[in-house]
């Protein structure tokens, strides 16, 4: 048998070994983990939205409608007027001609990618590409051939030399560095070899282009140029799911052949009319995204200043580069006692040699909270090549 407990151990020598956090409370920037309050700079509630007034009262207002449970499959009788009501409004949100609910990101990935992509065809799969989308390129028995990340003339020389049905994937914000995919380029490549275009927009919708509409919107891309965008709920919108929007024959191919949709229950149909309600709020409150890019431009800059390591993002995703798995152990366990909860990030959700602290920003916080963050920071840097007790 499997010597399990043995594999728990060489984690925990390696630095990788996980634990999970018991947070009380609502999700915002002040919050209780463990008992302990915290300032949190490391959740994906990029807009503030998971505690929003507006949204909670919709979920209540909803329930008495609906009830609690989906208790079906969408093909089944769980199909409720209120997931119907979300898919038309994510659909007009994205300026795509339909769209479809799934019940998380996760499920929409493997969904998608293995409904648009099986055996004889082939993949084009960014190297940065979520976890997700890795397990989506596997799912579908499809050839997977992964280019350098964002590396558009290696893709192009891939693309040129393979036939057959092809389709490209790419995430639109890349969840641990914070930059964007070159989704001009892409498009174009796509167009020029005959290639389907999938995007998954999780970490820019509702933050990035005119009214939060996604990395696409930002710069003019239609339907026509990403034929197929995903995007979560449960990030920016604050509430839970996610979707899948393009032409309406994808979306009525992947009612029939999209599995994760197919064969699990349906979300609770209150969750889609609070997901309404905060699409709306997004739509219009162009002020929380201003606020945001301020917190960013005052994080980065004061972060240089203080000698950190950043990536090239101009997104709420902000990684500090520190290497090896303990030094950012260290670092994330000396800002806590602190007050400051950020997460150290290691392998393999990034690369070996590159763990880091992922900062995340939320128009949730305040000027202040960056500041004191910086504090935090300021006082910490002789730690970043420390090795200490494993404690996170």
């Amino acid at each position: 048998m499997r010597d399990f407990a043995a594999e728990l151990e060489q984690r925990k020598q390696a630095g990788l070994y996980r634990i999970r956090r018991q947070i009380s409370g609502p999700q915002q920037p002040s919050l209780t983990s463990d008992g302990q309050s915290l300032l949190s700079f490391c959740s994906n509630d990029y807009l503030g939205l998971a505690n929003h007034p507006a949204n909670l009262e919709a979920l209540v207002n909803a329930l008495p409608q609906t009830g609690l449970g989906g208790a079906a499959s969408h093909l089944i009788c769980g199909h409720h007027d209120a997931h119907h009501r979300l898919e038309e409004r994510l659909a007009a949100f994205t300026q795509r001609s339909a769209a479809l609910f799934f019940s998380t990101g996760y499920m929409a990935n493997m969904g998608v990618i293995s409904a648009l992509a099986g055996r004889g065809d082939t993949i084009f799969s960014d190297r940065l590409n979520h976890a997700s989308i890795i397990d989506g390129c596997i799912l579908s028995r499809a050839k997977v051939r992964r280019y350098p990340h964002s590396d558009m003339a290696a893709l192009e020389r891939m693309l040129a030399e393979t036939s057959g049905h092809k389709l490209v994937v790419t995430d639109g914000v890349f969840s641990m560095d914070g930059d964007i995919a070159p989704l001009r380029e892409l498009a174009g490549l796509c167009k020029t070899h005959d290639a389907l275009l999938v995007v998954d927009d999780a970490h820019g919708v509702g933050v990035l282009g005119p009214q939060g509409r996604g990395s696409a919107a930002e710069l003019g891309l239609s339907e026509d140029d990403v034929p197929v965008l995903i995007g979560t709920l449960g990030k920016a919108v604050g509430t839970s799911g996610a979707f899948v929007a393009g032409p309406q024959v994808l979306m009525d191919y992947l009612v029939q052949k999209a599995r994760t949709y197919i064969y699990t229950t349906a979300m609770p149909p209150a969750i889609a009319e609070a997901t309404v309600a905060s699409l709306d709020l997004i739509e219009r409150d162009d002020e929380r995204r201003a606020h945001l890019r301020e917190l960013i431009e005052r994080f980065r800059r004061g972060a240089s200043e203080l000698g950190y390591q950043l990536m090239p993002s101009g997104t709420p995703i902000q990684p500090i580069m520190v290497g090896d798995n303990w030094s950012a152990l260290a670092l994330s366990k000396a800002l806590e006692e602190k007050g400051l909860l950020v997460t150290a990030i290691r392998p393999p959700t990034v690369p070996e040699g590159e763990a880091r602290l992922r900062v995340t920003l939320s128009a949730a916080h305040t000027l202040a909270d960056v500041d004191r963050l910086l504090a935090g920071l300021s006082d910490c840097r002789s730690l970043s090549g420390l090795v200490v007790e494993q404690s996170a």
